[in-house]
């Protein structure tokens, strides 16, 4: 990556619900941070529904060169992506709903 290279900010939220939520549990979603820093400059941010305390909604902002935010399905099939994800899909029980938002 050059320092001259056009630079895209995007926004990413991971919605899921975790019954029984931990401490433990909690700790250990917050400890993939770094796996974010691998697309850029990241910061992340975990929120629990304050009325549903079942409900939890991490954000994740990150600025990556242009050419690699085109190249994000190629990311996702990464390795290393692909295994953080299992482990989330095997923890949740529910649906996680992930999105991908840009500064309109």
């Amino acid at each position: 990556m050059t320092d001259g290279e056009k630079k895209v900010r995007r926004t990413l939220h991971f919605k899921f619900t975790l019954p029984g939520a931990t401490d433990q549990m909690i700790a250990m979603i917050k400890s993939s941070a770094p796996l974010y820093q691998m697309f850029g400059d990241a910061h992340v941010r975990l929120l629990q529904n304050v009325d549903d305390p079942t409900r939890f909604l991490q954000e994740i902002d990150y600025e990556v060169p242009e050419t690699l935010e085109l190249n994000r399905r190629q990311i996702a099939s990464d390795p290393r992506v692909q295994a953080y994800f299992q482990a989330w899909r095997t923890m949740f029980p529910g649906a996680i709903e992930i999105d991908v938002f840009k500064e309109a």
